[in-house]
C-alpha cells in the first residue's frame, strides 16, 4: 500500500545526520535535552494488513521512561513506500525521548488513509487500500503486543494526514485523545474542493477519487469532511495549524527549483489557511474548542511542519497522559 518518490543522496545524509549526529544536540525547540539515541529503542516491523492482502511496514520508536501512550504520525498526499515523510524530513523520532511511543506507518500515497470502495483503475492498483481498518484494528493489535495502549493515543498529520488524523479521532474516539492537524484541507465540501483533490490524486500517483469515496456526490466524502464532522469533535483535544503561505526560515528559493517550490508550497498554505480558518468559524459556531496556531511566515514545507510538531508535544501529553 505505497507509492514513491525518489530521495537521492540529499535524503541519505538527512537519514545520516538523523541517526548519528542529531543524538548529539543539546535541545530540541526549546523541549527538552536528547538524552540517547531513539533507534537504540527502535523497531521496524511488517504488520498484516485488513483482510490478510499483504503486509504494510511500520516503523516504531519507544518511549525511553516506559510509558504506553504513543503517537501515530501519518504522511503527505506524496508518501512514500521506503520510511515516512516524518523520518525523511523531520526529527519526529525524537519525541520518544520526550516519554511518547512513536509510531510511523509507511506507504498510503494518495490514500487518505482511508477504507476505499476498490482498488484505484487508472494506475491499476492490485488492492483496496484500507487504511482505517488498519490504523484503528490491526496496528493497535500489533502495538498491544509492546504493550502500548489501545485508548487514549494521539493522531497527527499534515495536508492529507491532517484531514485524516481529525477524521480518526472524531470516529475513534476511544484510541484517540488527541488529534494534530498540520496544514491540513479540513472543508472538502467547499467550492473545487473536490475536483482539486481528485487532480492532486490523479497527479500523486496516477490514483481514481472515484475509487476512494465514489463521484463527488457520495455520502462517503461527507463523512471524510472534517468540517461536517466537526460535531463529533467536541472534548477532543486538538492542534490545528496553518502558516500565511509567506516564506520563511525553512524555505529556500534560491535556485530555479527551489523557487518553483516555494511558490508551489506558497499557494498550497495559502490555500490550507483558508481552510482552516473556515474550520475554526465552524468549531466557534458549535461551541468546541481546540488550539489553533497560525504562524506569520511559513509555506506546505516539512520544517515548519516540524516546528509545530514539537510546539504541541506538551498539550499532547497532557491530553494522552502520557
Amino acid at each position: 500500500m505505497t507509492g514513491t518518490r525518489p530521495k537521492g543522496v540529499r535524503a541519505l545524509v538527512r537519514m545520516l545526520v538523523a541517526a548519528v549526529i542529531l543524538p548529539l544536540a543539546v535541545a530540541f525547540v526549546g523541549v527538552g535535552t536528547a538524552s540517547a539515541d531513539p533507534y537504540t529503542r527502535f523497531a521496524g516491523d511488517w504488520v498484516p494488513a485488513p483482510g490478510g492482502v499483504g503486509q504494510i511496514k511500520v516503523r516504531i520508536w519507544f518511549a525511553n521512561n516506559g510509558s504506553n501512550k504513543a503517537v501515530y504520525l501519518l504522511d503527505g498526499l506524496r508518501a512514500t513506500d521506503d520510511v515516512s515523510g516524518w523520518e525523511h524530513e523531520t526529527n519526529a523520532a525524537w519525541l520518544a525521548d520526550n516519554g511518547i511511543n512513536v509510531v510511523m506507518p509507511v506507504g498510503g500515497q494518495s490514500s487518505f488513509y482511508a477504507d476505499w470502495y476498490s482498488p484505484s483503475n487508472l494506475n491499476r492498483q492490485p488492492y483496496t487500500y484500507k487504511w482505517e481498518s488498519f490504523l484503528t484494528q490491526n496496528l493497535p493489535d500489533h502495538l498491544a503486543r509492546y504493550g502500548i495502549s489501545r485508548s487514549s493515543n494521539a493522531v497527527v498529520g499534515l495536508s492529507m494526514g491532517g484531514n485524516a488524523a481529525l477524521i480518526l479521532a472524531a470516529y475513534h474516539r476511544d484510541q484517540f485523545a488527541f488529534a494534530g492537524s498540520l496544514s491540513g484541507y479540513l472543508n472538502l465540501s467547499a467550492p473545487g474542493m473536490r475536483e482539486a483533490i481528485r487532480v492532486a490524486m490523479l497527479d500523486a500517483g496516477g490514483y481514481n477519487a472515484d475509487a476512494m469515496w465514489g463521484p463527488p456526490w457520495n455520502s462517503a466524502w461527507l463523512r471524510h469532511d472534517p468540517f461536517v464532522a466537526a460535531p463529533k469533535m467536541r472534548g477532543l483535544s486538538m492542534w490545528i495549524s496553518a502558516a500565511s503561505g509567506l516564506p520563511g526560515q525553512h524555505d529556500r528559493p534560491n535556485s530555479l527549483v527551489g523557487a518553483f517550490n516555494t511558490s508551489n508550497a506558497m499557494g498550497l498554505e495559502a490555500l490550507a489557511l483558508a481552510q482552516n480558518r473556515a474550520f475554526q468559524v465552524r468549531l466557534a459556531t458549535l461551541g468546541i474548542d481546540a488550539h489553533f496556531s497560525f504562524p506569520a511566515r511559513g509555506t506546505h514545507t516539512w520544517g515548519y511542519w516540524q516546528d509545530e510538531l514539537w510546539a504541541m508535544l506538551p498539550t499532547m501529553k497532557s491530553a494522552i497522559g502520557a
